[in-house]
């Protein structure tokens, strides 16, 4: 490891450098590791932009935000990833204020909520966590593709692991639901989308990367649609394993977004036991995750879903035709 971006060996948020002149969106950034790493981005001098689902809980953040960076500039926009009309108004709210986005953090996700469909008739999961924000990214992806050295940061999880993809049924119609496996198939996701990404970007020669990461076990509201016992069990288990707290798990997301040392198509985690607490390393994802046939497969699926049309070259600017229409 690079002794400059290290504290004690530890890659910490100390190691973070200037950002000002950065615009970053950050995807669920009212609580938990998205409002972490956009105070912490915030602090560092960047533009940083709340997208959020409850527009109240985001505006508190950035209040909070600024109260602890006095001088902090922080935005808010309407962002409901369960609706695909939302992420194309959001999406045309950010570009109309923003002419560069050097980061776009896809963090904002569902864990393993009751069976229930987005707005596009999408399983909840797959539609918040992954497709949601494969909309997002391809309509933003001009801004980012115009401003040398920017980012686009996917925050998946240890649970890919058990994720499976079933394209013949995406949605749980066939087959009975079950939140863990509708979450791990999510996450799962994010790795294929992230590596599909990295893949097309390095093809077109472009200076955007792909990058993922998962933050470990972290006490966050994540965790609020499990049961009680469930609760009480990881309570416990996050006690003696996990993460202390979000500022430490927001760690990987911080280093996959600001270390200069990082890679297009690396994946980043914490070093503990199981991967579930300490400082942010390189960390393996599984083969599934690294399937160049189902990456393809799952991003042709996504774009006939989500309607998304990305485009590796053009006019910095040219709107995506996704802003005109959808699925």
């Amino acid at each position: 490891m690079n002794e400059k971006n290290s504290i004690g060996g530890r890659w910490t948020d100390q190691a973070i450098g200037d950002q000002r002149g950065r615009t970053v969106v950050v995807t669920g950034a009212n609580a938990g590791i998205g409002f972490e790493t956009a105070k912490v981005l915030a602090g560092r001098g960047a533009a940083v932009v709340l997208a959020c689902r409850d527009i109240r809980k985001a505006t508190d953040a950035a209040g909070r935000i600024t109260d602890a960076v006095p001088g902090a500039t922080v935005d808010v926009v309407p962002l409901d990833l369960a609706s695909l009309a939302s992420v194309r108004q959001a999406a045309g709210q950010i570009r109309s204020r923003y002419p560069r986005l050097d980061l776009l953090i896809n963090n904002a996700g569902l864990m393993m909520p009751p069976y229930g469909r987005t707005e596009d008739g999408f399983e909840l999961q797959i539609g918040t966590n992954h497709l949601g924000h494969f909309a997002l990214t391809g309509l933003l992806l001009d801004r980012l593709l115009a401003t040398p050295g920017s980012r686009i940061v996917t925050v998946s999880s240890f649970a890919h692991r058990q994720g499976r993809i079933d394209l013949d049924d995406l949605h749980f119609q066939q087959r009975a639901y079950r939140p863990a496996a509708a979450y791990g198939q999510s996450k799962l996701a994010n790795l294929l989308f992230t590596y599909e990404l990295q893949r097309r970007l390095a093809a077109a020669g472009a200076q955007t990367i792909a990058v993922a990461l998962h933050p470990g076990a972290v006490p966050t509201d994540l965790q609020r649609h499990a049961s009680a016992a469930m609760r009480v069990a990881g309570n416990l288990l996050m006690s003696w394993l996990g993460q202390p707290d979000a500022t430490m798990g927001a760690l990987a997301t911080l280093r996959a977004a600001t270390d200069p040392l990082v890679r297009g198509g690396q994946y980043y985690g914490p070093g503990g036991l199981l991967g579930w607490s300490g400082y942010p390393e390189p960390a393996q994802s599984t083969p599934r995750s690294h399937d160049t046939d189902m990456q393809q497969r799952l991003w042709a699926r996504s774009e006939t879903l989500t309607g998304a049309s990305y485009r590796f070259t053009g006019h910095p600017g040219e709107d995506p035709a996704l802003l005109a229409g959808g699925r």
